[in-house]
């Protein structure tokens, strides 16, 4: 009998389409670069892959020679899970198309397709879906996790609005998972991340939206409590045409706030208006209202402006340490400790925000999905991020502290996307009430855990 000769760099460069980059190649520095600059890896090979095949070309490399195999597409994992060392990487970036179907509001968008490129596309049809909140996060991943943005109380989450995803399974097989076909490995990605496969492409339902009215609104920080309880109760009820969020913000030199203000913390609320043009102003005047303004914006701009305005504040080579909680409510505890800490935020690019996942979130029924947290109404984040790798000790204990004073007022789990390579530990109680089924179909689809650079599922 013969045994069959493990794949080699030759034969994947013979197999693949895109570049296969290793470390004697050149362009190998910037090829293994990621979003993150406090992840600093060197995998044995990059594979650019520019189609399906590339993808299973790679994947069947490294299951036969047993490496570690990431996956990326805008490479924003803050854990690094878009990279490792001495392993593959397969990097989805060129894979970046979207087909519009107009007359069934749908989109088709590879899976490296960034939100700065999905709204693009989708802008001159006047048709939108949940996307995140920086324009160059990638929509694979952020889907994959949930997908929270400024639509989700309309629209809900990302990954309510998949009706099917290309997958490239840890067999090397090329499988298509909809309401229709692999209905259990369909419900397993919406909410179970990158652990059951490479997503090649993602197909959402689309909605109307086109342009939309941004408000953002600076109050002091002596005002946090005030402006954190109106958000608390305004929220609860707001027209879901209405997505918004609190942040601690220390101010950039914008032009609508005053220079004397410029480098000062305040707390402020960012929202999105994506109903009817003349009810903008209606309810901008009841977040307005919140405590005294110190600066604001209110103006009327495509959807895909307000997804990239603060992509400026976040480019690539920031240090970045997050932590993340889900919460029913917002307690008047919770709201102390943001008090205590929120002031404390470090530099212009360091923040908190508390998303509200409500609205049509809580319309999908608990066990449609794969995503743990139904019940919840807020995803919080503290997301540490500064340029200077001389503060990682200072700043990173900022948001560890801040975190571990606002666990009493939390759920057990957090939001994957926001997790930190230290929170392994936290794996089930992230997935919730579904680990068990997610830890089943992991061992029908991946029974060696090829896909385990990411918050793991044990098959």
């Amino acid at each position: 009998m013969t045994t069959m000769a493990k794949p080699t760099i030759d034969g994947v460069r013979e197999r693949s389409h895109g570049q296969v980059i290793t470390p004697t190649d050149d362009g190998y520095e910037g090829a293994r670069k990621v979003y993150n600059a406090m992840i600093d890896r060197r995998p044995s090979v990059v594979i650019r892959a520019v189609d399906v095949g590339d993808v299973m070309a790679g994947v069947d490399y490294a299951r036969e020679n047993g490496l570690d195999l990431a996956v990326r597409g805008g490479a924003h994992s803050v854990p690094g899970f878009g990279t490792c060392d001495g392993g593959v990487v397969i990097d989805l970036s060129q894979m970046k198309g979207v087909r519009i179907d107009p007359n069934r509001k749908t989109a088709r968008a590879g899976g490296g397709t960034l939100w700065a490129d999905f709204n693009h596309a989708t802008y001159p049809f006047g048709l939108a879906t949940t996307g995140g909140i920086i324009g160059s996060t990638g929509i694979a991943g952020l889907t994959l996790g949930g997908g929270i943005g400024y639509l989700t109380r309309g629209f809900g989450l990302s990954m309510d609005n998949l009706l099917s995803v290309d997958v490239v399974t840890a067999d090397g097989q090329f499988r298509v998972a909809s309401a229709q076909e692999n209905e259990d490995l369909f419900w397993a990605v919406r909410g179970g991340g990158g652990n059951f496969g490479v997503v090649t492409s993602l197909e959402y339902q689309l909605h109307p939206v086109k342009d939309i009215t941004a408000g953002m609104f600076f109050y002091p920080i002596e005002k946090v409590r005030e402006v954190l309880q109106f958000y608390r109760d305004y929220v609860a009820n707001a027209p879901e045409e209405m997505g918004l969020f609190p942040a601690f913000q220390i101010a950039p030199p914008l032009p609508f706030i005053k220079p004397e203000d410029h480098g000062k913390t305040f707390i402020a609320i960012v929202s999105c208006w994506a109903g009817p043009m003349d009810k903008a102003e209606t309810e901008m005047a009841k977040i307005r209202g919140a405590a005294p303004i110190v600066a604001e914006m209110v103006a009327p701009m495509p959807y895909y402006v307000i997804n990239g305005l603060f992509d400026a504040l976040l480019p690539p080579g920031l240090q970045h340490y997050w932590k993340a909680s889900f919460a029913t409510e917002l307690t008047d505890g919770a709201i102390e400790v943001h008090a205590q800490f929120g002031p404390q935020v470090p530099v212009v690019s360091s923040t908190m925000h508390i998303y509200p996942i409500n609205g049509a979130c809580h319309r999908v029924k608990p066990d449609a999905t794969a995503w743990g947290h139904r019940d919840a109404s807020f995803a919080t984040v503290i997301a540490g991020m500064w340029p200077d790798p001389a503060d990682n000790a200072k700043n990173t204990k900022w948001v560890k502290d801040y975190y571990k004073a606002l666990e009493p007022h939390s759920q057990a789990g957090g939001y994957i996307n926001f997790m930190a390579e230290d929170d392994q530990g936290r794996v089930k109680d992230n997935f919730g009430p579904h680990y068990d089924k997610l830890a089943k179909i992991k061992r029908k689809y991946d029974p060696g855990n090829l896909f385990h650079m990411n918050q793991n599922i044990q098959p």
